[in-house]
């Protein structure tokens, strides 16, 4: 989560769930919270591969019907992004 969701309502009902938070404080924040930025850093990477996931028309449109073409789909276009990624 960004800044945006930093609220003690959110933290509060996440530690009730048992979830670690990696929510960076507001600057206007009163009571300072920490955050593991190695751990922050992580799911910001895990959040840009499902952007460039997303940038296939039909993953992010879920044109298939079931969950294995779906998954197969998603599978094809993580090698076509490894293999550019490999290329460059």
């Amino acid at each position: 989560m960004d800044r945006g969701y930093d609220a003690d309502s959110i933290r509060e009902k996440m530690e009730a769930r048992d979830v670690l938070t990696q929510i960076p404080m507001r600057k206007s924040r009163k009571m300072r919270v920490g955050v593991d930025h190695s751990l922050y850093s992580l799911r910001n990477l895990v959040e840009r591969c499902f952007n460039k996931l997303k940038n296939a028309r039909r993953v992010a449109t879920r044109y298939d019907k079931t969950a294995e073409s779906f998954l197969g789909f998603i599978d094809i276009t993580s090698i076509r992004l490894w293999v550019r990624l490999l290329s460059t």
